[in-house]
């Protein structure tokens, strides 16, 4: 492989962004892409896929190149040049890889690679907390799935088309799907390629899902007709899945604390022509309290730790701090307690998180069923999804009835 200056300048860009900067590794590449109109889909891949490993692997990369936080422009070639020698790619004559040792590179991998907080490039803190939460088999085969690049999984839009109608559609657009066994409305794309620009999804004839989160709506058990709620919809993944659910029939209220997610949830209602959503902005307790007593359907999608999509956003690892897992679990009881009201006699509630942590998980749902309102509901059953035993993110999920 042949690296080119401008391709490789833009992933040194991107890092110094996501490093020093703190922003979000998917909006600094989706920038990054913007930068040269010339680029081809390989241009971008390279770009996008680089620029995702060097965060994936920060923590490793570092400690073989010997740089510390802050990072300079130099620090920074140093990381590529490490993550070049590791793929066996040969580094040009450029200034920039100047004396890079490669074979002192590849001796510090294999030494480093016996220690699992190295080898999976976590901070000492989330792997103590990995190994205290999950033990130390489980912890060290879930982090191993968390570092590899998660597949590009869609759900059907049944409000729409079916999915061997779209797995035809796709295909006449050169895009290879699988159907995956146990998810009635998922289809895996065989080869990466950009879903986004196909006439099949301008058409709103799926959305990109993973297979774990397509579980949640399925599990909140709705039908046609309910007035279901889902009160952490942010940009409304599930929420659109459970219009699907309920063929457009009843009502859908989605709720969340920031407008603009919400308004990105219209124009994705407004694709998939899914009529029966209703949006509404948390500013006070008001629009809460007025829907106390009165959900079929409850989903509390959480606010969490993201432990278990570390392969989708890498770069959260090292943005999250001890400090707000402590803080997150103070906010899940306190949703729980004041969301849960909505539910009416007889309704249920589904409990979700994207975490792989027990005390974000199961923990809670046992402390809300022993608080003064949580007597009112009966634990109906749950799910505890690791990314190492399905191949898909990790989740938790947990049905409530009220009595």
């Amino acid at each position: 492989m042949r690296l080119h200056r401008n391709l490789c300048f833009a992933i040194i860009d991107g890092l110094l962004l996501i490093f020093n900067e703190g922003e979000y590794a998917d909006k600094v590449i989706q920038k990054l892409l913007k930068r040269d109109k010339r680029w081809g889909s390989r241009d971008r891949g390279f770009v996008a896929e680089t620029t995702y490993n060097i965060v994936r692997w920060k923590r490793l990369y570092a400690e073989i190149a010997q740089v510390k936080e802050p990072f300079s422009r130099d620090d920074a070639w140093r990381l590529f040049a490490v993550w070049a020698t590791l793929k066996g790619i040969k580094l040009p004559d450029w200034k920039y890889f100047e004396g890079t040792p490669s074979r002192k590179i590849k001796g510090r991998f294999d030494e480093l690679s016996k220690v699992r907080k190295f080898r999976e490039s976590v901070p000492d803190w989330i792997d103590e907390l990995g190994v205290k939460e999950l033990g130390e088999a489980k912890w060290t085969k879930e982090l191993a799935m968390q570092n590899k690049q998660a597949e590009v999984i869609l759900r059907v839009n049944t409000l729409k088309t079916t999915k061997s109608d779209l797995k035809l559609k796709l295909e006449s657009e050169g895009i290879e799907t699988l159907e995956i066994k146990d998810y009635p409305y998922a289809l895996k794309l065989k080869e990466r390629a950009n879903v986004f620009t196909s006439e099949a999804f301008k058409d709103g004839w799926f959305e990109v899902q993973d297979a774990s989160s397509q579980l949640v709506a399925d599990f909140l058990d709705v039908k046609p007709g309910m007035k279901v709620v889902d009160c952490c919809a942010g940009a409304g993944g599930k929420t659109l899945h459970i219009s699907a659910l309920m063929e457009n029939k009843g009502s859908v209220v989605a709720m969340d604390i920031y407008e603009s997610k919400l308004k990105k949830l219209k124009i994705r209602a407004r694709r998939d022509g899914a009529h029966n959503i209703e949006m509404k902005v948390i500013e006070s307790t008001k629009p809460i309290k007025k829907l106390y007593g009165k959900a079929d359907r409850l989903l509390i999608d959480a606010p969490c730790s993201g432990l278990g999509v570390l392969r989708r956003n890498p770069d959260s690892k090292w943005k999250l701090e001890p400090e707000f897992i402590d803080r997150i679990r103070k906010t899940q009881q306190e949703v729980l307690q004041q969301y849960s009201k909505m539910v009416k006699p007889k309704g249920k509630m589904v409990y979700a998180t994207c975490s792989i942590l027990p005390s974000e998980n199961e923990t809670q749902i046992k402390t809300f069923l022993k608080s003064e309102f949580g007597t009112d509901f009966t634990f109906v059953k749950d799910k505890k999804i690791l990314a190492h035993e399905t191949g898909y993110d990790g989740f938790y999920m947990a049905l409530l009835e009220r009595r």
